[in-house]
């Protein structure tokens, strides 16, 4: 059997596994990283939104005032405890640096505010409102701040980040093993982890590589929007693996860094864990199935908040549906409409079934046609356009809308007039409200579904427990697993318990830097004062 050597061995190419290795070569350590297929993760096909704060150059160019215990006393609450409270205010301290550090690798970002809320600026607009800030019950506790930082490129962003960092881990000389699916840790006598043990492409035939690679993009996109298509895919990609690859064996001198994403392609996980969550759209890739949970856990790794998906109903853009009032069956109201659309998402699926109805009247409808296209990236204006056509129903009365929608009509008229006659129920700011009183009016069905018109994208949060200081892997003992470390939407992080857009990017930079020092760090690479994390 074949055998490599390194000091430090990272299991998944994207973001997390990326900042890892940069973090790990730059301490002076011999790294390789592996990926089941060329590398990106979930991280490739994300918007490219980091999630940063505290008077970033971007924030001073826009004019935006903010700070880190600003920055801190919001995410307190998003978190709700998650991490703890040193480990959050470190994450809120080093944010400007983190933005200057990915710059330094090459990651362009730029200071141009967004002048509306959204869930996804346009290509004019780099820096946005990307989580609750501006809603009552956060902005009570911390003046709001415009913080997700969308990496400047054209369209979803995800890939340009993904292809800068990857510049950067080639640029260093680390070692890059794609076509190479981890299917087990090496542990020795005393339980320490000492490597993995892969099936490898590299030495099948250059078709079955290249097919494989093809295979591994369509999956990614457009396999993320068309769920059978993906599955197809995959099966072909993952019969090659079985038919042509080649154990090899891979030896870690210092450590393991599990890397390898979430487990939302995982079904059967998410039924185990999550069975409320389905019928959502799986953010992320084939990929991410769990593998890097499952080779933690049978290393002896404990986990928390495999129950956490974050499902995302939004209802920007347009800007004018946050004018509108969000209803369940009954006709009652559901959340405050401006609220980041996983917090929507889960009061949806927790407490309604997943149903529910966007009030709006004519006034909106016209605002939304005029503005959707100049306020959408081109997915956004298609989701638009069908919820304005075979999304809606419309009646000229209250009742007969609600009748039409399979809606309470007495319950939404008490609503209704709840909301006009104020304080707003929800704790809706008055700047997003709007009176609702210019017929027609329209009940659009934003139930979280299986829609292609208009899907409920999720991902996994939870993953394998840490300590906060070093990213190594905790055991059900609360004490390390020698040798092993995990970053990303494979260990539980910041966002793991609430998230808002750019926080698991974020999330994976700060884990992934964590646990490529620390694991450099092993067998005195560094002095441990060095260590920033």
């Amino acid at each position: 059997m074949d055998e490599l050597v390194a000091d430090v061995v990272i299991v998944g190419f994207g973001a997390a596994g990326a900042c890892a290795a940069i973090e790990a070569a730059d301490a002076g350590a011999d790294v390789l990283v592996l990926d089941r297929f060329s590398g990106g993760g979930a991280s490739v096909v994300s918007g490219g939104v980091v999630y940063a704060g505290g008077g970033t150059a971007q924030q001073l160019d826009a004019g935006v005032e903010d700070t880190p215990d600003a920055m801190l006393d919001y995410l307190r609450l998003e978190t709700g405890g998650v991490v703890s409270e040193e480990t959050l205010r470190r994450f809120c301290a080093s944010s400007r640096d983190m933005i200057t550090w990915l710059e330094g690798n090459g990651v362009p970002f730029e200071g141009s505010l967004c002048p509306y809320k959204t869930s996804y600026p346009s290509d004019d607009h780099y820096l946005y409102y990307s989580g609750s800030e501006a809603a009552e019950v956060f902005r009570d506790v911390a003046k709001p701040a415009p913080r997700g930082h969308r990496v400047k490129g054209p369209g979803t962003s995800g890939k340009l980040l993904f292809a800068r960092l990857a510049d950067a881990v080639r640029r260093r000389g680390v070692r890059v093993l794609p076509q190479a699916h981890a299917r087990s840790l090496t542990v020795d006598d005393q339980g320490a982890v000492t490597g993995v043990v892969v099936d490898t492409l590299r030495d099948a035939p250059v078709w079955v590589r290249s097919t494989h690679r093809r295979l591994a993009r369509y999956a990614a996109k457009p396999g993320i929007y068309v769920p059978a298509l993906r599955k197809a895919l995959h099966l072909r990609a993952a019969r090659l693996e079985r038919r042509y690859g080649r154990e090899l064996r891979i030896s870690a001198r210092r450590g393991v860094i599990l890397a390898a994403g979430g487990f939302i392609a995982n079904r059967e996980m998410v039924r185990e864990h999550a069975p409320g969550y389905r019928g959502g759209l799986a953010l992320g890739t084939s990929a991410d199935d769990g593998s890097g949970i499952r080779l933690g856990v049978e290393a002896g790794a404990a986990t928390a908040g495999l129950d956490r998906i974050s499902a995302w109903r939004f209802l920007t853009p347009p800007a004018a549906f946050l004018g509108g009032i969000l209803v369940d069956a009954g006709g009652g109201r559901i959340i405050d409409e401006s609220r980041y659309g996983a917090a929507i998402g889960e009061r949806m699926i927790a407490a309604h079934g997943g149903r529910g109805w966007l009030l709006v009247d004519e006034k909106i409808v016209a605002e939304a046609r005029r503005d959707g296209r100049s306020q959408s990236q081109w997915f956004q204006w298609l989701q638009l356009r069908y919820l304005l056509r075979r999304g809606r129903v419309t009646g000229g009365t209250l009742a007969e809308v609600a009748r039409k929608a399979g809606v309470d009509p007495d319950g939404l008229l008490a609503t209704v007039e709840a909301y006009r006659t104020g304080p707003d129920p929800t704790g809706k700011p008055a700047e997003f409200a709007r009176p609702l009183d210019m017929p027609p009016y329209s009940l659009i069905d934003v139930s979280i579904k299986p829609n292609l018109g208009y899907p409920c994208p999720m991902l996994t949060l939870g993953g394998l427990a840490v300590d906060e200081d070093t990213g190594a892997v905790r055991g059900a003992d609360g004490r390390a697993v020698p040798g092993l470390y995990a970053a990303g939407r494979t260990a539980v992080g910041i966002c793991s318990r609430s998230y808002v857009s750019g926080l698991s990017l974020a999330d994976c930079v700060f884990s992934g830097r964590r646990a490529g020092i620390n694991s450099a760090l092993a067998q005195g690479v560094l002095d441990k004062n060095e260590n920033v994390f």
